[in-house]
C-alpha cells in the first residue's frame, strides 16, 4: 500500500508545479512556499546544538504551539527551533512574533526523495506534529532515524476514521511510527485505539493555555474603540456575515453607538463581503485601512491575518461562525481565554466536546436565528469564567511541557 502512495505522490510531484502555479495567481502561494515544498531550503544552514521541531497546518494549529515556542526560545539547551505549516497565513503570523531563535520553513510535499532532503538538512532532535497532521513517508522517514515523534493535541474525527479504517494494515504502519500521542479530546483516544495505536496519554486540549504575547496591538485598539459598544463575530464563512450584518440593524435600534467587528475565516473573501454589506447600507471601515475615526461606522472588517485573539480581548460577547451556514464550528477556546460570552450556532461537530464543557460553565449559548442572536448578545465581561479557563490552561501547560522535556533530556543525556 506504502508503495501505491509512494506512486501517487510520485504523479502529484508531476503536476505540482501547475498546481502550485494556480495557487500563486490566487495568492495562495508565493516563490518561497514553491520552493520550500519541494525541500530547496532557503536557509543557509541547520547550526549546532539540539533543534526541536513543531508541525501545524496553518494558523490555528501554529497558535495553539506558541506558548511552548515561547518557552523553548528561553531555554538554553535548545538552540533551535523549526516551525513548519502549509499556509501563506501561518508563515505571515510566525513573523509577527518576531523570535530570536525560531525560524519557519514550509512543510514539504510528502515524497521519499523531498522528504530525505528535508531531514538530511534540519536532522531534528525532536518532531512535534500537531492535531491531524498525519504524513506516511515523514513519519516513516523520520522514525528510521530514531528521531522522537510526539502527535501533540491529536485529533481523529469519525470521518477521518473512516478513511484510515479502509487501509487498516497500512494505517497500522503509519501509526506505529509515532513514539507518542496525545489526544486533544475522548473521540480522538477511542479512535486511536480502535485503529489498534495504544501508546496514549491524555495531557488536555492545547488551546486551554493562554497564548499572553502580543498586547500592544489590544492597548491601541482598547483606545481606538473606547467610545463604542462592540461584538465580535470570528472566523465566519459564506453567508454568516450577512447573518451577523442583519443582527448589526437590529441591535442598532437599542445600542448607540454599536459597531460590530466580523473576522472572516478566509479573508480573500473581502470584496465579496463588501458587496453584500452594500445591499444593507452599512458604513463598512477595512482594518486594513488607514482611516482612524469610526464615527457612523457599522461594521470593522478585519481583513488581515492573526488578529482575532486582540479582538477577542476587547469583546464581551463572541459569535463564532461555520456554524450557522457551514457544518463544524470552529474552536472557541481562545475567545473564552479573554473573558467572551461565547456564541454559536448549531452545528459544532467538530468541537463537541469543547462546547458541551463550555455549555455546563454557562459560558456558551447556542443561537440559531437573528433574534437569538441579538437577545444573548451581552455587553458585559465574564472574569469568572475566563479565570477558570486560565488555571486549566496552566495545568495543561505544565504538563505539556514536562511530557516534552522526557524526551528532550533524555535525548540530550545520550549525546
Amino acid at each position: 500500500m506504502f508503495f501505491f502512495y509512494q506512486v501517487t505522490f510520485s504523479i502529484i510531484i508531476l503536476f505540482s508545479p501547475l498546481i502550485i502555479f494556480w495557487r500563486i495567481l490566487k495568492k495562495k502561494e508565493n516563490k518561497i512556499s514553491f520552493k520550500e515544498k519541494f525541500s530547496f531550503i532557503n536557509k543557509k544552514n541547520r547550526g549546532v546544538g539540539k533543534l526541536i521541531w513543531f508541525h501545524g497546518s496553518s494558523v490555528g494549529e501554529i497558535m495553539s504551539i506558541i506558548p511552548l515556542v515561547h518557552h523553548y526560545e528561553n531555554k538554553k539547551f535548545i538552540k533551535k527551533i523549526l516551525i513548519t505549516s502549509n499556509t501563506l497565513s501561518s508563515s505571515k503570523i510566525i513573523k509577527k512574533f518576531k523570535f530570536k531563535k525560531t525560524v519557519h520553513q514550509f512543510f514539504p510535499i510528502d515524497h521519499f526523495f523531498v522528504v530525505k532532503k528535508f531531514l538530511n538538512f534540519w536532522r531534528p532532535n525532536i518532531a512535534i506534529f500537531i492535531d491531524s497532521e498525519i504524513w506516511p513517508t515523514m513519519f516513516k522517514e523520520i522514525n528510521k532515524r530514531n528521531i522522537p515523534l510526539l502527535l501533540l493535541n491529536a485529533r481523529i474525527t469519525k470521518k477521518s476514521y473512516k478513511r484510515w479504517k479502509i487501509f487498516k494494515n497500512f494505517s497500522q504502519s503509519v501509526f506505529e511510527n509515532i513514539t507518542k500521542a496525545y489526544p486533544q479530546n475522548n473521540e480522538t483516544k477511542y479512535f486511536l485505539k480502535k485503529l489498534n495505536f495504544n501508546k496514549i496519554k491524555i495531557l488536555g486540549n492545547l488551546k486551554f493555555i493562554e497564548n499572553k504575547f502580543n498586547n500592544e496591538s489590544t492597548k491601541n485598539l482598547n483606545f481606538k474603540f473606547k467610545n463604542y459598544k462592540t461584538w465580535v463575530a470570528a472566523s465566519t464563512h459564506a453567508g454568516e456575515e450577512f447573518f451577523c450584518a442583519k443582527a448589526h440593524l437590529k441591535l442598532k435600534k437599542k445600542i448607540n453607538k454599536l459597531i460590530t467587528i466580523i473576522i472572516p475565516r478566509h479573508i480573500d473573501r473581502t470584496d465579496e463581503i463588501l458587496s453584500q454589506f452594500q445591499k444593507l447600507n452599512l458604513k463598512v471601515l477595512l482594518h486594513s485601512s488607514s482611516k482612524k475615526n469610526l464615527n457612523d461606522i457599522d461594521i470593522y472588517l478585519v481583513d488581515t491575518f492573526g488578529e482575532s485573539k486582540s479582538f477577542y480581548r476587547i469583546a464581551s460577547s463572541v459569535f463564532l461562525g461555520k456554524s450557522i451556514t457551514v457544518r463544524g464550528g470552529q474552536n472557541p477556546l481562545e475567545a473564552i481565554h479573554h473573558d467572551a460570552q461565547i456564541l454559536h450556532g448549531p452545528y459544532v461537530d467538530n468541537f463537541k466536546e469543547v462546547y458541551k464543557f463550555l455549555k455546563s460553565l454557562k459560558a456558551s449559548k447556542e443561537i440559531k436565528n437573528i433574534n437569538q442572536l441579538t437577545s444573548k448578545i451581552s455587553l458585559k465581561k465574564n472574569k469568572r469564567i475566563g479565570n477558570k479557563i486560565k488555571k486549566i490552561g496552566g495545568i495543561i501547560s505544565n504538563k505539556t511541557l514536562n511530557e516534552i522535556n522526557n524526551f528532550l533530556l533524555n535525548e540530550y543525556k545520550k549525546t
